[in-house]
């Protein structure tokens, strides 16, 4: 890992998991772009990685800023995580409903004014026609634009990981989206290394593979940045500790 580098004169920005904080998204964004002032690179990259909605307090306010604008003088590039797959599959059909409500789906419906009638027992087709009936076309075609990877560089970005000894063009977009422990616990060399989110992690996880930036913004605060320069590494972050 020691010699991975992205290309000269550019600096690249990964951010981690979201999952509705808008408010953590504004501050790790204005601490972007203090970082990017005294930056001399003349390409400047913004990836996220995925895991925009869900669980958070403020799912719909993450798309509508992210699908609406970037910050001046970056190239944004948008991945695509599994509670967005979450969210896409349900709005194409509603038997997933239960397996999205149950991982923080109910929190981006009731980000987009969409609340849950317990007393009336709320099926997931009314709960379709009350969201459809509330979600902005630019937020779905935002959705459904979302790349599954992007590569600058010695770096892979991507939101879950990649299958450990398969070509590139051979990785399945589940595993790109879900896999944890086969990836996560693998010492193979991926050709490049690997920045994703999806697994959480009181700190980013280093390793000569591999780095995790899922730092579980939703409920600790701290919403992480990995920074690239040349063959510097280093990262920002949100929090009490910040």
């Amino acid at each position: 890992m020691g010699d991975a580098r992205v290309p000269p004169d550019s600096r690249v920005y990964a951010i981690g998991d979201i999952h509705g904080r808008l408010d953590l998204l504004n501050r790790l964004h204005q601490l972007i772009l203090d970082d990017a002032a005294a930056s001399k690179a003349s390409q400047r990259t913004l990836i996220y990685l995925g895991d925009y909605v869900d669980r958070g307090p403020d799912s719909a306010g993450v798309i509508e800023l992210l699908s609406q604008e970037t910050l001046p003088g970056f190239t944004a590039i948008h991945l695509k995580g599994n509670h967005e797959d979450f969210f896409l599959r349900f709005l194409d059909d509603t038997s997933s409903g239960s397996a999205w409500f149950a991982n923080g789906g109910i929190a981006t419906l009731r980000s987009y004014g969409v609340d849950i009638d317990y007393a009336a027992d709320d099926i997931p087709a009314r709960l379709l026609d009350k969201l459809s009936r509330r979600l902005p076309a630019r937020h779905l075609d935002f959705l459904r634009a979302l790349s599954l990877n992007h590569c600058i560089g010695d770096y892979l970005f991507v939101h879950a990981g990649i299958r450990p000894g398969l070509a590139m063009e051979l990785q399945s977009a589940t595993d790109m989206l879900w896999i944890r422990n086969e990836f996560l616990s693998s010492t193979v060399e991926h050709g490049k290394i690997v920045v994703h989110g999806h697994t959480i992690t009181d700190l980013p996880e280093v390793r000569e593979n591999r780095i995790g930036i899922d730092t579980g913004a939703f409920f600790s605060d701290r919403l992480t940045c990995l920074v690239l320069d040349g063959a510097d590494r280093r990262f920002l972050h949100t929090g009490p500790r910040n």
